[in-house]
C-alpha cells in the first residue's frame, strides 16, 4: 500500500501599506518569461537556471522545547526529575521578497517556538512566523536581515504550464545540503492526493524528506510551486511528488504581509459530485467531466448567482474542474 509522506525531515492583490502590520509592502517579482537562448543547450545542462535560482532556496530549522516526564515512583524518592528536551525539525524554504520573506510548508514549522533560516552560502538569520495555515500546508516567515537585500524567486501563477514541461526541484533532502533534481510536470490540478486543500502539481523530479518547503522551478527560473509531499512505499522518492502551486502561495504571502494571521477562503455554498460515466450517460453529456451540483444552501453565493441543483460545473475562471475539491 502506498504511503503518503511529507517531504520534511525532523526528529519528531498586494497594497502599498498595511496599517498595524509593521511591514512596508513591496510587490512580489514578476515572472521572467524569457525564452532560452538555445533549446539544445538548455536540455544538455540546467546550470544557468540553477545559478539563478539556488541562492533563493534556504534551509528552515524549527526548534521546540518539550517536557520529558519520568515515572512518578522515582520522583517520590528524589530520583529523576522532569527535564526539558529540545527537538528540531528541518525543511526547506524559498525567499520570495528581498527583505527576507520566506515561504515554507506549515508542517516544517508546526509546533516550533524558535526559527532559524540558513542560506545556501551558510549565512544564518533568525526568523519569526507571520502566518501558518494548516489547510494549505503553507507558512510565511520574516527574516531579520538588518536591511540586507536577499536573492529571491519570482512567482509564476502557472496558467500556461503544461504536462511534460521541464522542472527542477531544489531543497535539502535528508539534511545533506542543497540538492537539485530534474524532471517534468507529470500532471496538473491533482486533487484528493494529499493532506492540504486545493489542487497540486505532480512531478517526477526526486523529492525526499527535507525537501518540504523547497522550490519547484520552471526553465525560466520562476517559482511554480512549493514541494510538499510524496507518495511512496519505501519512504523515499518513487517519482510521484507533489507541489503546492504558486497561485496559492501568492494568496498566502499576500495575506501574511497584509497583517492577517488567517487565510480568508471563498465559500460557494453548494455541494457536488464528480460526473461519472454513468451520470454523463444519464444526462446525455458528451463525456464525463465537471461537477454535478447536488445541493444548494439557501441564501449562499451559489444560490444568489442562480446556480441550481442538477447544474453541471465544468470550469471556474476558465480552469477545468472535475471534482468538488477542485472547485
Amino acid at each position: 500500500m502506498a504511503g503518503l509522506m511529507s517531504a520534511c525531515s525532523g526528529q519528531t492583490e498586494p497594497q502599498d501599506n498595511y496599517e498595524g502590520s509593521g511591514f512596508h509592502q513591496q510587490p512580489l517579482g514578476a515572472p521572467n518569461r524569457k525564452v532560452p537562448d538555445s533549446a539544445v543547450g538548455m536540455k544538455s545542462s540546467f546550470a544557468p537556471v540553477v545559478r539563478d535560482t539556488a541562492p533563493a532556496v534556504v534551509n528552515v530549522y524549527a526548534k521546540r522545547i518539550t517536557r520529558r516526564q519520568v515515572d512518578p515512583f522515582w520522583q517520590m524518592f528524589g530520583g529523576m526529575q522532569p527535564q526539558n528536551r529540545v527537538e528540531e525539525s528541518l525543511g526547506s524554504g524559498v525567499i520570495v521578497r528581498g527583505d527576507g520573506v520566506v515561504v515554507t510548508n506549515n508542517h516544517v514549522v508546526q509546533g516550533g517556538q524558535e526559527f532559524m533560516v540558513v542560506l545556501n552560502d551558510r549565512r544564518e538569520f533568525p526568523a519569526k512566523l507571520l502566518l501558518a495555515d494548516e489547510r494549505t500546508d503553507l507558512a510565511v516567515l520574516q527574516l531579520d536581515t538588518n536591511g540586507e537585500k536577499l536573492a529571491t524567486l519570482n512567482l509564476d501563477d502557472g496558467r500556461d504550464l503544461e504536462v511534460g514541461d521541464l522542472v527542477l526541484a531544489i531543497g535539502n533532502p535528508f539534511g545533506v545540503g542543497q540538492t537539485v533534481t530534474n524532471g517534468i510536470i507529470s500532471a496538473l490540478d491533482r486533487t484528493d492526493v494529499g493532506p492540504g486543500e486545493g489542487a497540486f502539481i505532480q512531478t517526477d523530479a526526486a523529492i525526499n524528506p527535507g525537501n518540504s518547503g523547497g522550490a519547484l522551478v520552471d526553465m525560466d527560473g520562476d517559482l511554480i510551486g512549493i514541494n510538499s509531499f510524496i507518495l511512496s512505499r519505501s519512504g523515499s522518492s518513487a517519482g510521484v511528488g507533489f507541489a503546492i502551486p504558486s497561485a496559492m502561495v501568492r494568496r498566502v504571502v499576500d495575506t501574511a504581509l497584509g497583517g492577517k494571521s488567517t487565510l480568508v477562503r471563498p465559500w460557494l455554498g453548494a455541494k457536488g459530485d464528480a460526473v461519472t460515466s454513468d451520470i454523463a450517460r444519464s444526462m446525455n453529456l458528451a463525456r464525463p467531466e465537471g461537477v454535478l451540483v447536488s445541493d444548494i444552501y439557501k441564501g449562499s453565493p451559489a444560490d444568489q448567482a442562480g446556480l441550481r441543483t442538477g447544474d453541471v460545473i465544468t470550469t471556474v475562471d476558465g480552469q477545468p474542474v472535475n471534482d468538488a475539491r477542485a472547485i
